[in-house]
């Protein structure tokens, strides 16, 4: 099974070629919470949520079943 790094890796060259990166603070086996930071250009970008919702969020839960959500922190 692939882990939470793993599939980061996958996201990360879309989100370096913007100028950002986004980094694990935290994992929750229990609830299948995700905590992540966002760095540089995408720590301050308006579309922010929507990149974590809609790209990184969705794309981990179908990469690494044990992900259920993933929450932002600054």
């Amino acid at each position: 099974m692939i882990d939470i790094n793993q599939a980061l890796e996958k996201i990360r060259p879309g989100l370096q070629q913007d100028g950002g990166d986004v980094e694990v603070v935290s994992f929750e086996e229990k609830t299948g919470v995700l905590q992540v930071r966002f760095t540089g250009h995408c720590a301050t970008c308006p579309f922010a949520q929507q990149t974590l919702k809609q790209g990184i969020e969705k794309t981990l839960k179908e990469m690494v079943p044990a992900v259920k959500s993933v929450e932002l922190i600054k």
